[in-house]
């Protein structure tokens, strides 16, 4: 019987990818005493990027939100395998932090994150509600669009 987390995304659609290997010289996340820091996590689908280029010229705030919830699916995949297999073992998303590539004239870098955030707290309920950070930035690796990192607290 699937945990209470993996029924939850299966009643949003939403089936976990496996964890991407890192870009550079790093680790995907790192677990020390009840916390979970995830790095950062791309738009990707199947080892590919979905979401190329900045939000406000290649990409409306709409599609920079479904970059955004995508992230969050890669995050969330990352954080099941620091939990080795169990979700239920989150007892909180303590923060979340965002990267949206952007024009300077672009404002809207908190709109864009609430598709990560709204997810995280359909996912985990009031236990999703978290401190967030977000900013803009000229580029991001692999041309991400956004890209979206977290910390969790576990039992």
């Amino acid at each position: 019987m699937p945990s209470r987390v993996e029924q939850k995304l299966q009643e949003l659609g939403i089936s976990l990818p496996a964890p991407a290997a890192p870009l550079a010289n790093y680790v995907p996340y790192v677990v020390t005493g009840n916390l979970v820091v995830v790095s950062g996590q791309g738009p990707a689908i199947d080892g590919k990027v979905a979401f190329t280029g900045k939000v406000g010229e290649a990409h409306s705030v709409e599609q920079g939100q479904q970059a955004a919830r995508l992230c969050m699916v890669n995050v969330l995949a990352q954080l099941r395998a620091a939990c080795g297999g169990d979700l239920d073992r989150v007892r909180r998303v303590v923060r979340l932090g965002g990267f949206v590539a952007a024009p300077a004239s672009f404002t809207q870098h908190a709109q864009v994150m609430n598709g990560a955030s709204d997810l995280a707290v359909a996912v985990f309920g009031d236990a999703g509600r978290h401190a967030r950070s977000t900013v803009g930035v000229p580029s991001l690796p692999a041309d991400f669009a956004v890209e979206v990192e977290g910390m969790f607290e576990i039992g």
